[in-house]
């Protein structure tokens, strides 16, 4: 499975932007969905997730509130909608999934696959 994130680039503090996620595979009605983040110099952060079944999703603290997580099953495609952002939002963005849940969502090494990552920066 291959796991491809696209949308990032440069905005400033208060806009928005929606980071895609799409899959080599149909997984994304099945697997266990999510969004991390690295900023420069720091660990990587947990930002969302969105169960394969039921639509529960699930938000770090610092992003709660300000961004959405959606999936759209016939595009086999994640979303990140990002609003309100902040400098503090800039860093690079990397979706997940889980075949099986394993764990809790916001721990990294439970997530089978990732993507390459794209970098969102937010001008103050």
């Amino acid at each position: 499975v291959q796991l491809q994130a696209s949308g990032g680039g440069l905005v400033q503090a208060g806009g928005s932007l929606r980071l895609s996620c799409g899959a080599s595979e149909r997984i994304i009605n099945s697997y266990f969905m999510g969004w991390f983040r690295r900023a420069p110099g720091k660990e990587r952060e947990f930002v969302a997730a969105v169960r394969s079944s039921g639509g529960g999703t699930y938000y770090g603290g610092s992003v709660k509130g300000r961004f959405t997580i959606s999936r759209d099953n016939a595009k086999n495609t994640v979303y990140l909608q990002m609003s309100s952002l902040k400098p503090e939002d800039t860093a690079v963005y990397y979706c997940a999934a889980m075949r099986y849940y394993s764990g809790p969502y916001s721990y990294p090494n439970h997530y089978d696959y990732w993507g390459q990552g794209t970098l969102v920066t937010v001008s103050s």
